[in-house]
Formats: structure tokens, C-alpha cells, sequence
């Protein structure tokens, strides 16, 4: 398949979440949180094809949180928005000092989360934007689940669509219905300017043994992550759900 193959199969799903959930309104200031990662790369792309035609018109902007790891460089990723016509903004932080030198935390992905949000929210406001929008896709929903279910012993995941009353902002996930593999595939044949993520967390966390063992088990049950995900639209996401 070709670049715009790809991109015409990550619209069509894109369009879908988009109506399903009712993620974008007349006149949004849209914020993709560019981690630099392929998943949030994708989201920018697909959001910039879809500003051209979707007929509610919206506007969309980018902001990336440096955690301050050496090394890291989002210069591409600049290069990449300027290509896209979207204004970008690369907050600079100390998050990474705080968590390994500082806090010495052992398992710091929960409060590193919490402080990239609020950067990540804190610029979105800055630059006039309602609402900010997450490259989550369809395994990191069946993931976030199962970890909220093993490890905090609730049945959770978040929604397509939340609002944050402190923050006065809208977030979105419009990619919940998209695979992973048709993301790393589109990243790939687009040469998407990938960042790599220096956390020494990044392949040791909670989550990386989720989807190890979601890997597992859907080799004897081909149909386990769509059986798991229709639970949570069905259980979590229906209309009669609080």
C-alpha cells in the first residue's frame, strides 16, 4: 500500500471516531500533544488531511513536552509541522531530572504523565486552543482497561472524549478505532520523523507487560481484542454509562 492508501484507511477510521463521539465542533482550536512518538506523528498528519474536508472547520496547532533527556531533538519534528501548515510550540522541562535525580521515583510513569499533561495543557491554553487532542489507538484502549482492572481493581479506561473542568479544555482521542499495526505501517512507508524515547522505563513498564501478554493470549483466541474493546464501548462508553 501506498502513503495515501494508508492515509485514506486512517481518515476513514479517523471520520468514524470523529462522529461516533462527537469529538469536533464548528470553529475548534484543535492541540496535537506531539510526544514525537509514531502514534501522536500519526494524529498530526491524519487531523492536518482532515481540516482540508471535514465539514465542520477547525483549527489545529502542536505542542511537544521535552521531558529533558539529553540528546533529544525535535527540530524534524518542527520541519514536519512547518510542511503541514500547523503552528508548534516545544515546552521546555525538567520533568526527567524530577523523576529519576530528585523524586528517585521507582515507578514514575503515573506522575510523569500527570506533569506532561499539565505542560502539555498549560501550552494548549496559551495559544488559544479549547480542546487537545491524544494519539491513542485501538490497543492502547484494551491496555489502559486491563490496567486499571489488574492494578487498581476497577473496570476503567478513558473516554473518546473528556472534559477537564480546571483546565477548561475539551481532550479528544480520535484514533481509538485505529490499529496499531496500520499506524507503525503508515509511520514507515511516510518516513514520519520519529523521536526516539530515551525513558529508561520505556520497554520495563506496566503497560509493556499488558500488551506482552495481550500478545499471548491472542495467539490462542484470534478474536480476544475485539471481543475486549467492544466490552468497553459497550460497558464504559454506552450512552447510559455516567
Amino acid at each position: 500500500m501506498t502513503e495515501k492508501d494508508y492515509m485514506r484507511r486512517l481518515l476513514s477510521y479517523t471520520r468514524k471516531a470523529v462522529e461516533d463521539y462527537d469529538l469536533i465542533q464548528e470553529g475548534d482550536k484543535v492541540c496535537v500533544g506531539l510526544s514525537g512518538g509514531k502514534d501522536s506523528l500519526t494524529l498530526l498528519c491524519i487531523l492536518a488531511g482532515l481540516r482540508r474536508f471535514y465539514p465542520k472547520k477547525f483549527e489545529l496547532y502542536a505542542v511537544s513536552v521535552n521531558l529533558g533527556f539529553r540528546g533529544v531533538s525535535f527540530d524534524a519534528v518542527a520541519e514536519l509541522c512547518k510542511k503541514l501548515d500547523v503552528p508548534y510550540k516545544v515546552i521546555n522541562s525538567q520533568i526527567a531530572d524530577i523523576l529519576f535525580n530528585i523524586r528517585k521515583e521507582k515507578n514514575p510513569c503515573a506522575l510523569c504523565a500527570n506533569l506532561r499533561r499539565g505542560a502539555l495543557n498549560d501550552a494548549a491554553k496559551e495559544m488559544g486552543c479549547n480542546v487537545v487532542a491524544l494519539g491513542h489507538h485501538y490497543e492502547d484502549i484494551i491496555e489502559t482497561s486491563l490496567l486499571a482492572l489488574f492494578y487498581e481493581g476497577r473496570y476503567y479506561c478513558f473516554p473518546p472524549k473528556t472534559w477537564l473542568d480546571r483546565s477548561e479544555l475539551t481532550v479528544i482521542r480520535p484514533m481509538i478505532y485505529i490499529p496499531e499495526q496500520t499506524v507503525r505501517a503508515y509511520a514507515k512507508v511516510a518516513d514520519l520523523p520519529i523521536v526516539k524515547n530515551p525513558c529508561p522505563m520505556d520497554t520495563t513498564s506496566k503497560r509493556a507487560e499488558i500488551k506482552k501478554l495481550i500478545s499471548d493470549l491472542e495467539k490462542d483466541n484470534k478474536e480476544i481484542k475485539t471481543n475486549l474493546f467492544g466490552a468497553i464501548k459497550r460497558g464504559l462508553w454506552s450512552p447510559d454509562q455516567d
